[in-house]
């Protein structure tokens, strides 16, 4: 694939962006619960919330602080929830938050583990951490080098879980998340993922 194809096929997630706690405030005052604009993501139909809930923004809070987040974010009408092992307690927090809402939200997760015993041995802690049977969409996270690529798709590698826990009933949708453009190409060179998540400057 064409880096220019590249852009093109990862363009779909550029409204999906993070919000902080005090932009949750002023759109929950302003927007009438469910009324922020969803879009379909790619060709799984599901209808998200072009702006997300990045996970991260409830390391460290308190219980209450982060069940009062996740709050604001469900009557403003956000659906798309994003977390990661790597975002310190922010699971464990999460997790409880959002446990009243599971069935009404897309949750999606990642792991940073590039073997299939440790992708498997962090899935299953995630999907505790969290409080749900399984995770609408799963990723790769921060592919960085052709070294992880190979790893990743290689003998015991990690998609190797990814794909035994879809036939489990564990993970609806595979994806991954980089930020290096050669990384990235090489895995859409090598597997049909149902999502990307990749930056890039919207100004």
């Amino acid at each position: 694939m064409r880096r220019r194809d590249f852009i093109k096929t990862t363009t779909f997630a550029a409204p999906m962006l993070n919000l902080f706690p005090a932009d949750l405030s002023a759109i929950a005052r302003k927007k009438k619960p469910g009324k922020i604009e969803k879009r379909s993501l790619g060709r799984t139909g599901e209808m998200l919330s072009i702006i997300g809930f990045g996970g991260i923004v409830v390391r460290d809070a308190t219980p209450q602080e982060a069940a009062a987040d996740v709050k604001l974010a469900i009557d403003a009408g956000i659906n798309y929830f994003d977390v990661a092992p790597s975002y310190g307690d922010a699971e464990i927090k999460l997790g409880p938050a959002l446990e009243p809402y599971r069935k009404d939200v897309f949750l999606a997760c990642k792991t940073g583990k590039r073997t299939k015993s440790e992708a498997r041995a962090e899935l299953e802690q995630s999907l505790r951490n969290l409080r749900t049977d399984h995770f609408d969409l799963y990723q790769h996270h921060a592919v960085t080098t052709l070294e992880d690529v190979d790893t990743i798709l290689g003998p015991g590698g990690a998609m190797e879980t990814f794909l035994e826990a879809r036939k489990e009933g564990k993970i609806r949708f595979i994806g991954f998340s980089a930020h290096s453009v050669e990384a990235a190409l090489a895995l859409m060179n090598r597997f049909d993922f149902d999502t990307i998540l990749f930056p890039f400057n919207y100004t």
